[in-house]
């Protein structure tokens, strides 16, 4: 018997699949979501995502998509991000400074290296 889904539940898996949808239209080969809840921002989450848009730049890679999201509910691992590349599962990283963003895009993305020591979960929040 399956679980029933609750309303938000239900809206996020919607998001998910749109998000999963226009990644692929637009040509893009993985995104990286940056929460930017309260807890995030305190945090200082809008450096993260600072030194993630910059760093992207500076090395041309326009590939990957960089999207805003809410809380991820790992108040106590902030900042956190989501990485998720075509084809694999999504990797959620914790205490991600402006340096350990670059790290992380670094190895990540650009290597296919995942970065054990600040991996927080796999798969989707």
């Amino acid at each position: 018997m399956s679980k029933v889904k609750s309303l938000e539940e239900l809206m996020k898996i919607k998001e998910q699949a749109i998000q999963n949808i226009k990644m692929r239209e637009s040509g893009k080969r993985g995104k990286i979501i940056v929460a930017m809840g309260t807890c995030g921002i305190a945090a200082g989450a809008k450096d993260t995502l600072k030194a993630i848009v910059e760093y992207l730049s500076e090395l041309k890679i326009d590939d990957i998509a960089v999207v805003q999201s809410g809380c991820m509910g790992l108040c106590e691992v902030e900042p956190t991000i989501e990485v998720a590349l075509e084809g694999q599962e999504p990797i959620v990283y914790g205490h991600v400074t402006p340096e350990n963003a670059k790290r992380i895009i670094q190895s990540h993305i650009l290597e296919g290296k995942i970065v054990s020591d600040l991996m927080v979960k796999r798969g989707e929040v």
